[in-house]
């Protein structure tokens, strides 16, 4: 199973690369810029407020701070290698849709029981503060 998602993320991942407003970054990191910030960016060293919903490449939810009905705190520097990426790219005020290739997210070994090993993910990320 894990070497069939990894296939199906490195497949959306390619065909995802080549959409009008898609960036790829030297770590395969892609990301599209929904909304631009105007505040503070981020280091990897920074706590950062954020609100975020998490999907599969097939569009399952399997997180969302949005549904919680309030954002998450945490250090950058503790989280999932795409997010340490790609919120660092961001300004306070900012939301952007970030692609993670299983490298950057959780790999082989998954997480949950909704993330299986080496599923590529989507993150929708809104910046509200760097503290």
């Amino acid at each position: 199973m894990s070497d069939i998602a990894l296939a199906k993320g490195e497949k959306f991942l390619e065909d995802n690369a080549k959409k009008d407003g898609v960036t790829v970054t030297a770590s395969g990191l892609q990301y599209k810029v929904i909304t631009e910030g105007t505040g503070k960016s981020p280091s990897a060293t920074d706590t950062v407020l954020v609100h975020y919903e998490g999907t599969l490449i097939d569009g399952k939810v399997f997180d969302s701070s949005y549904k919680r009905g309030e954002p998450i705190e945490f250090p950058l520097n503790r989280v999932i290698a795409g997010w340490t990426e790609g919120v660092q790219l961001m300004k306070e005020g900012a939301k952007y849709r970030l692609y993670l290739p299983s490298k950057l997210a959780y790999g082989p070994r998954g997480a949950g029981r909704d993330i299986g090993p080496n599923e590529a993910l989507i993150f929708d990320v809104e910046l509200l503060k760097v503290r």
